[in-house]
């Protein structure tokens, strides 16, 4: 095997990258753009990086790709001043289509070293200084790279915002990645196994939440996010991030837990349950069933051609004919590379539900003695079946 092979953690296929080049150059030229340019610094929410590259950004570090209409992709990162790097036509394992790495040491922390990127980004774009150059991602650009780029030889170009062009093509999976986000779902099913076996009396909140994320990195998770906290009965325990999960966990204790981690591939799925060192209150049940309730109307709702917005209002009126809070935040989204991805279920979005989109729903609601919620990942169908993914029990789990 080649030893650059055996180091890749399951990498897309050659074949999947082709198709999505392929279906973004045909928008390009539907759309009169010469190139795309895209810029994150970690793989949370920098999926244009990963999808176009097959590597993701990390660690705060800025990865910039330029990926022309009619060329091999150009790509900034993280390494030693006046380092490039070009590749043959038939590119190497770990940089397909890509013509040229060209490097920088930058760094957020260091104001002064800003424009590096943006300058090593204007080389590979100086062709297009008088083209159009469309913009994925303008949120997760460094507000250096534009401005430097349209205030040097790029003045004369013209810059646009893509990312619906993109979105369009990158939210709606392939066979391939919805394979792998099945293999997602599944260790984020063992993992919540994992943690409901080894739960406690005497943990804190941060080392049960380590349970769920050492089983990740055994089936390949690179990144991820586990929101956890416990509390007495009667005591919503609204989940937090690690700063916030020093509490010690007692006999009889409630523990809830969300895990959205990504798996192998890179893609994410989320998965989130309650149970309790004891016996849940009669509360606690009856809210739990109604949040399936409310889970499987909205996953009714998730048919191709449908309005976000539509299901988001008629999820609340869901709510209220019920007696129970409406949703102010987010109860449903897409999810892929990116955490949280397109289409995101609320009255602000443009996009459309689609076949073989994948999106979690999550119906959160806090009452004065409960934080009642469930997370599952569902696969939009042909008409109107939406897949759930996880096949973890939905129940509130006595222990």
């Amino acid at each position: 095997m080649n030893p650059l092979e055996e180091r890749i953690n399951s990498p897309i296929s050659s074949a999947e990258l082709e198709r999505r080049w392929r279906a973004v150059r045909a928008a390009m030229a539907e759309h009169h753009i010469d190139v795309l340019l895209m810029q994150s610094n970690n793989d949370f929410m920098g999926g244009y990086v990963k999808y176009f590259t097959d590597i993701p950004a990390t660690n705060g570090y800025p990865v910039t790709v330029v990926f022309p209409a009619d060329d091999r992709m150009s790509v900034v990162g993280q390494g030693p001043f006046n380092s490039v790097t070009q590749f043959a036509a038939e590119g190497d394992l770990l940089r397909r289509g890509v013509a040229r790495f060209m490097a920088t040491p930058s760094y957020a922390a260091a104001h002064y070293t800003a424009g590096y990127d943006a300058e090593l980004a204007q080389k590979a774009l100086e062709k297009y200084a008088h083209g159009t150059i469309g913009l994925l991602g303008t949120a997760a650009m460094s507000f250096a790279l534009v401005d430097t780029l349209k205030k040097g030889k790029l003045s004369s170009a013209t810059f646009v915002d893509v990312s619906e062009m993109v979105d369009l093509i990158k939210c709606v999976k392939s066979e391939e990645e919805i394979s792998f986000m099945r293999r997602v779902a599944h260790m984020q099913d063992s993992a919540m196994q994992a943690v409901f076996a080894g739960i406690k009396p005497g943990m804190r909140d941060l080392e049960v939440a380590a349970i769920a994320e050492q089983v990740g990195h055994s089936f390949g998770s690179e990144q991820g996010l586990f929101l956890c906290a416990s509390s007495p009965l009667g005591v919503p325990p609204v989940f937090a991030n690690r700063h916030q999960q020093n509490r010690i966990i007692h006999e009889g204790d409630q523990f809830t837990l969300l895990i959205e981690n990504n798996g192998v591939g890179g893609f994410y799925c989320e998965l989130g349950r309650t149970c309790v060192l004891g016996q849940a209150s009669a509360e606690m049940l009856d809210e739990y069933a109604f949040v399936i309730e409310a889970q499987n109307f909205t996953a009714s709702l998730l048919r191709p051609g449908a309005s976000c917005s539509d299901i988001w209002h008629e999820y609340n009126q869901y709510m209220r004919e019920h007696g129970r809070p409406e949703e102010k935040r987010l109860h449903c989204h897409g999810q892929g590379y990116d955490m949280v991805e397109r289409p995101l279920v609320r009255f602000d979005e443009t996009m459309k539900i689609a076949q073989n989109m994948v999106l979690s729903a999550h119906p959160t609601y806090t009452t004065a003695r409960t934080f009642s919620w469930s997370c599952d990942n569902f696969l939009v169908g042909e008409q109107d079946a939406s897949e759930r993914l996880h096949a973890f029990p939905q129940k509130i789990f006595e222990l």
